[in-house]
């Protein structure tokens, strides 16, 4: 993969982490596994070049002792990346960790210089009420609350309107948060839709994230 990569003049710059166990996990043992899975594919990741992994703030039990462990999760990590040149990412990607204020709780409670957020502009559903209904917090919130700690942004969409702009997401806004927060890195794309196949949208998405970048520039 790296060859071809270089190959093709293809830059690996993140690598996105699933499956690799809860971090915040109550229990000592779980949290030492998902950390040796860490490890693992960071190995990867600095063989393929990448600058950052992205990990999940996956735990159990009391909110306020999961973000404790889970920054203190995030620092081990960090430190483990630092001697490869990697940084460490932590996404919203469902259930507590897509509440931007707990996530944010979690980063303010980290030390190491190599943590850090990937906000994420679509995943906001939080879980489910006592009636099954969905909960859902406010994105734009909730990328706002997120930002400060920035080290990566993943765009992400799931259709398009007349105007050329996402169904679920006004991109305007949203990017204005991410540039007032003195962000310019790179954003990822990432399409969840069922209009047109993934890589179209994906296309569709970074056009529209462009024109965008062409107005704020202008």
């Amino acid at each position: 993969m790296a060859l071809k990569a270089n190959d093709h003049g293809v830059v690996s710059h993140l690598m996105m982490l699933d499956g690799t166990g809860p971090i915040g996990a109550s229990d000592r043992l779980l949290r030492s596994k998902a950390r040796e899975n860490v490890e693992r594919w960071m190995a990867m990741a600095n063989l393929l070049g990448c600058s950052i992994v992205r990990v999940n703030a996956q735990g159990d039990g009391d909110p306020i002792a999961r973000a404790k462990r889970t920054a203190e999760a995030l620092d081990q990590l960090a430190e483990d990346g630092h001697g490869m040149g990697l940084q460490v990412v932590v996404e919203n990607h469902g259930g507590l960790s897509s509440n931007g204020a707990w996530l944010a709780n979690v980063m303010s409670r980290v030390k190491h210089a190599g943590d850090g957020t990937l906000p994420d502009f679509g995943n906001v559903k939080t879980g489910q009420n006592d009636e099954g209904e969905d909960i859902w917090n406010d994105r734009y919130m909730g990328v706002t609350e997120l930002m400060p700690y920035a080290k990566a942004v993943s765009a992400k969409s799931y259709g398009f309107g007349s105007d050329g702009n996402d169904i679920a997401t006004d991109y305007h806004r949203m990017m204005k948060i991410v540039l007032d927060a003195g962000y310019r890195g790179y954003v990822g794309v990432e399409y969840e839709g069922c209009e047109m196949d993934e890589v179209s949208g994906i296309r569709a998405t970074k056009v529209l994230i462009e024109q965008i970048r062409d107005q704020f520039e202008g």
